[in-house]
């Protein structure tokens, strides 16, 4: 089930820096929605994501989902709600090399588990399928960046998560699986009820979402 985001008064400083690279007055994202988020390079579109997923804190203001306030937590604790609740894709991919595309793809159930039970493995090769990577026992390694970012994808979906979060998902794609993740991703909202948020610059992929704001001049518009 998707969870409900609430984003009040949130601005973000790097150190030294006199302006905020934005300020949020605020932000809601309904439960089972999805949002698309664009903007010029250097608005600062990454670390929203990075906010929103938790990975970072920003100086003032709050990140709430489901009304648990992800300032309110340690470090420690903002790690375990994420494992536990979202789903992430990033610009870089962060697969690790030496691994198989489907051993990548199984690394989040290494927290929990010895060894990945049936269920996962059969989730993870149906996941490595609908992306449309057919070569599951290759080092990502050897993988063009097209099938490492849809590897990645599929890691990022392997709990069926209740909130995606993916910052350019599309980029290093070909317009045959650019749209085929772009309907994989916006299925999700739909049949999951999970609450997708995607920062992109791919209108093909924001035309499939609920919803679409721009980050520019530090505003959301």
């Amino acid at each position: 089930m998707g969870q409900t985001l609430c984003v009040e008064e949130l601005a973000w400083r790097f150190p030294g820096q006199r302006h905020a690279l934005f300020e949020i007055a605020g932000l809601d994202v309904p439960a089972g929605s999805s949002l698309g988020i664009r903007g010029p390079s250097g608005a600062g579109k990454t670390t929203l994501f990075h906010c929103l997923s938790g990975i970072a804190v920003a100086e003032s203001g709050r990140v709430r989902w489901d009304g648990l306030d992800l300032r309110a937590l340690s470090p420690e604790a903002r790690d375990r709600w994420r494992q536990r609740n979202v789903g992430l894709v990033f610009q870089d991919f962060h697969l690790i090399e030496g691994l198989a595309a489907f051993d990548n793809v199984l690394l989040p159930a290494c927290f929990e588990h010895w060894r990945a039970p049936p269920e996962l493995r059969r989730r993870a090769g149906e996941l490595l399928e609908a992306v449309g990577v057919d070569c599951r026992e290759r080092d990502v390694a050897l993988l063009s960046r097209g099938e490492r970012q849809r590897v990645a994808l599929a890691r990022a979906l392997l709990f069926a998560p209740g909130i995606v979060i993916a910052d350019e998902p599309t980029a290093s794609l070909d317009p045959e699986h650019r749209t085929r993740v772009g309907e994989l991703l916006a299925g999700l909202a739909r049949t999951r009820n999970a609450t997708l948020i995607v920062v992109s610059h791919d209108q093909e992929l924001l035309a499939r979402l609920d919803h679409c704001v721009a980050l520019e001049d530090g505003r959301l518009r």
